[in-house]
């Protein structure tokens, strides 16, 4: 077995705490930051940052960006396990994570993968018997070491061929945070980030809307739409349609560019204001949809009628509102 392990680097303390006590042995940590819109979307075509801010931060060997997205959304229509509060597949989302992880275990030359998971500190996903399911759910089966929990846990391959030494592991559990913080602070760690994942999924006031999407579109969301959801001003409107409105110039933009050429814009003639894209599309909403343009353009809105352009494929027409 190889001296390399890859960590499921969520950016959160107990992922960094697990790469460092492994690295401290003298094993190779590689960092994944698997990444869909819902979360880690900010590494998004920067592998080379990431890659030196792993290194530079925490001394691992090396990082690596990896998009789940498509599969991400195929799971997150039907998860076999459900959903959490929200809209969040937490432990589908992490045996997703791991099948990942073990596809780029040969490409990487692993031996073993490792993850920052604390036994019952989630209720969801982190109790230890279904710490032991997505393992095995994952073909992990001895080759997931939680370095955090690993005495409370059975013993994995790399501990049995000494690898790794299970005594300079650890045996914490809860929710608690007093170990991890003190371990930290012995750790000589500049940051001490929040526990918390960042997930959209989890986010009460996100999540709803696009878990009413999924419902909306039978689960058959796109790439783009994904990402389209996570930020702006959401409408369902009542022929069918589904706006967003950019809230400032960087959002207009960030509609305009992500979405295909074929969609459907509105924007103020000779006003700033927000730029409306449709996620779906029924003229009949046409003219609703113009008026939410002109509410929300500060200075249009007290104006007795303004023009906004209606633009698809390269085309604009005018209607009056």
């Amino acid at each position: 077995m190889n001296k390399k392990a890859l960590l499921l680097f969520s950016e959160g303390l107990d992922s960094i705490l697990a790469g460092k006590l492994i690295a401290s042995q003298g094993i190779d940590v590689v960092a994944v930051r698997f990444i869909t819109p819902f979360f880690g979307w900010h590494w998004k075509g920067r592998e080379k940052d990431f890659d030196q801010y792993v290194q530079e931060e925490f001394g691992f060997a090396a990082g690596v960006i990896k998009d789940i997205t498509p599969a991400y959304l195929k799971m997150l229509k039907a998860p076999p396990h459900g959903y959490g509060s929200q809209f969040n597949p937490c432990i589908d989302c992490k045996v997703l994570m791991l099948k990942e992880a073990k596809k780029l275990m040969e490409e990487l030359e692993a031996g073993f993968i490792i993850t920052g998971e604390v036994v019952g500190q989630r209720p969801m996903s982190q109790m230890k018997n279904t710490l032991r399911h997505i393992e095995k759910a994952a073909g992990l089966e001895g080759l997931l070491l939680r370095p955090l929990s690993a005495l409370k846990l059975k013993e994995t391959l790399p501990e049995k061929l000494g690898i790794v030494k299970r005594e300079k592991l650890l045996d914490i559990s809860g929710r608690g945070r007093k170990r991890q913080l003190t371990l930290a602070r012995e750790l000589g760690l500049k940051k001490i980030p929040s526990p918390a994942g960042g997930c959209l999924l989890t986010d009460p006031a996100i999540a709803p809307r696009i878990k009413r999407y999924f419902e909306l579109k039978d689960g058959q969301v796109t790439s783009w739409e994904a990402e389209a959801l996570t930020f702006g001003r959401h409408f369902e409107l009542p022929g069918g349609s589904w706006l967003v409105l950019g809230r400032n110039a960087e959002e207009n933009e960030k509609l305009f560019c992500l979405s295909p050429k074929n969609s459907v814009f509105l924007r103020l003639a000779d006003i700033p204001g927000p730029t409306g894209l449709f996620l779906s599309f029924h003229e009949e909403d046409l003219e609703h949809a113009a008026r939410l343009v002109k509410k929300y353009a500060p200075k249009a809105r007290n104006l007795e009628k303004v023009t906004v352009k209606v633009i698809s494929n390269g085309k604009a027409r005018e209607i009056y509102v």
